[in-house]
């Protein structure tokens, strides 16, 4: 099958372009006009215009669409929450609109979202891709952010939502970040640490959205967590045993809405949900890591770009 990709220069977007090319699929990478020459294999696309490559959506039986502007990476000034918002709007919209436009071509549409859908912090609750979204501004992103596949959906092509948590993985990612200072034995819970945190590992995140290319089934919201969500606290616990140092200091919430903004701090690093992959398992997905101290096994192993 030949697959299109954006955003395959990420955490999750290189390991996807290797499973594909694996498993035998033709991968064509979409990426920015004017990103440098054209390399093969690759074909354009512009979100600020609306323009993709004419020939890239040629006997494509889907188009996996990641690209956005990273959540963490800067403190959300007004202008950067703006920037985040049009980065997937717009982007997305661009994509659904070139996938509609194929008409009974059209391929099917798997497309990023986030767990971030259900506001920024629900307690012990369970949630499931029934519940309804949040109301923060990750969440808002989230409801625009799928909001914006409706000419796909329109046009009769098969629509996911990938509404993914933390990825677990030392190449890149949340858990990249943290580990220097569990290394260093000065890792620990953030704010309280009641907080759940909702994670899966890169592999499975890739297996799920390969699960999710293959079975004509799924269409709508699919949440990409392992089962077994578990509080900061228990996160960082574990994270210190992997790695043998210890994991008992904490950061006080007031020193992180210090550090990223007191939106940003309540919306990231102190949220909270507890979601598990309640479609995805009722479709027959198996998790190779749905055990925590596994999955950090195989996350600090998992180094390859």
């Amino acid at each position: 099958m030949k697959v299109c990709v954006t955003g395959s220069g990420g955490l999750i977007g290189s390991a996807l372009v290797r499973r594909l090319e694996t498993d035998g699929h033709q991968v064509v990478r979409l990426v920015r006009t004017g990103s440098g020459p054209p390399a093969p294999g690759t074909a354009t696309w512009d979100p600020s215009t609306g323009v993709v490559e004419p020939s890239a959506l040629d006997r494509t039986g889907a188009v996996v669409h990641l690209a956005g502007a990273g959540i963490g990476d800067r403190r959300w000034s007004e202008s950067y929450k703006r920037t985040l918002l049009r980065s997937r709007v717009d982007g997305t919209t661009t994509i659904a609109q070139a996938v509609a436009g194929r008409g009974r071509e059209a391929p099917a549409l798997i497309s990023g979202s986030a767990i971030g859908y259900y506001g920024n912090d629900r307690g012990d609750t369970v949630l499931t891709e029934d519940d309804a979204p949040g109301t923060d501004f990750l969440a808002r992103l989230c409801v625009e952010w799928e909001s914006a596949t409706a000419p796909a959906r329109q046009a009769g092509a098969r629509v996911v939502h990938l509404r993914t948590g933390l990825v677990l993985s030392a190449a890149g990612g949340v858990l990249a970040r943290q580990l220097p200072l569990f290394r260093l034995g000065v890792g620990g819970r953030l704010g309280a640490g009641r907080q759940y945190q909702s994670w899966i590992t890169r592999h499975d995140e890739v297996a799920a959205i390969v699960h999710a290319l293959n079975d004509d089934s799924l269409s709508g919201p699919l949440n990409l967590t392992a089962p077994g969500a578990v509080t900061n606290a228990e996160m960082a616990s574990a994270i210190g045993q992997a790695l043998r140092r210890p994991s008992f200091l904490s950061v006080p919430a007031p020193a992180m809405r210090l550090a990223f903004g007191r939106e940003m701090a309540d919306e990231t690093v102190l949220a909270g949900q507890r979601v598990i992959p309640a479609r995805l398992q009722a479709s027959g997905f198996h998790f190779a890591h749905a055990d925590l101290r596994d999955a950090l096994r195989a996350a600090l192993a998992d180094r390859a770009k």
